[in-house]
């Protein structure tokens, strides 16, 4: 029987909230283990002077707990 953990994640970028995920992804790889699934639950932007600077993400990452 495997046991699932939820860990939330907030990516950001420069460039697109896709990328933003992908480093939110990225990051979690460094340090969780057994990653299953990812659901983005958020997405925000920073506005500087009228303009997009920093795309957030917001996703839940799932990873099942080791015996």
């Amino acid at each position: 029987m495997a046991v699932a953990r939820i860990s939330e994640v907030i990516g950001s970028s420069s460039k697109s909230w896709e990328d933003a995920v992908h480093n939110a992804l990225k990051r979690a790889n460094k340090t969780l283990r057994g990653l299953t699934g990812i659901e983005v639950t958020k997405m925000n932007a920073h506005i500087e002077k009228g303009k997009i600077t920093e795309y957030r993400a917001h996703v839940k990452i799932t990873f099942i707990l080791e015996e």
